[in-house]
């Protein structure tokens, strides 16, 4: 599904994997491999579009023209912690991508997003970063993030979660309509607690065995 900048990924690997992570008895190491597995079959999608450019390679038959990306590919930035989760899946995809680092946490007094850590590639400008986060919730850490990367001259931005929820999409979109914005699945709504519904938990606590 595809709607003003938003692509819901609907396949049926992607589907079938992400009902085993939402299952409350899925191990720790299950959940860890079902975010390699989806992120990967993600990275299809999200890469779409990229910018390609010819370039000649020589067969064990013959010289053909073929294609590499173009500029300086392409970098991944997860949102810390449970962002560094897909990392893994995507960068196996494009293994000449950088990795760039941002960490967030919640004010308890303002409830909004401050930066602890910010580690990003120096030819930022000439990139196209990947931001990853599990979850795409209230949409506060993602703005955050893409507020980060737009200021650091990033080339082009695109947001990548396993699970949001139509509050997330609104918010982000509100304030970065020309983001993407890439779900391997758009839940109902929001709870009081901030929580997605049905959502799988929290995504953190399930990858690292914090619960």
């Amino acid at each position: 599904m595809k709607q003003d900048n938003l692509t819901v990924i609907t396949h049926p690997l992607v589907k079938a994997k992400i009902t085993q992570m939402r299952d409350k008895n899925t191990t720790t190491k299950e959940f860890g491999e079902l975010v390699d597995e989806i992120s990967g079959l993600m990275c299809y999608e999200i890469t779409r579009n990229i910018e390609l450019e010819e370039v000649e390679v020589e067969t064990p038959i013959t010289k053909t023209i073929g294609y590499k990306m173009k500029g300086n590919d392409m970098a991944i930035v997860p949102i810390l912690r449970a962002g560094l989760g897909m990392v893994k899946g995507i960068h196996q995809l494009i293994p000449t991508a950088k990795v760039g680092h941002i960490g967030l946490y919640r004010d308890h007094d303002t409830l909004q997003p401050v930066e602890y850590l910010c580690k990003l590639p120096s030819d930022l400008s000439s990139r196209d970063v990947i931001l990853v986060d599990p979850m795409l919730a209230t949409g506060g850490s993602a703005i955050k993030a893409i507020e980060i990367l737009k200021d650091k001259g990033a080339k082009s931005v695109r947001l990548a979660c396993l699970v949001g929820c139509p509050e997330g999409v609104e918010a982000v979109q509100n304030i970065y309509p020309e983001v993407p914005i890439f779900l391997a699945a758009l839940d109902e709504r929001l709870n009081e607690n901030g929580y997605i519904v049905p959502g799988l938990g929290d995504a953190g606590d399930r990858l690292y065995g914090t619960m």
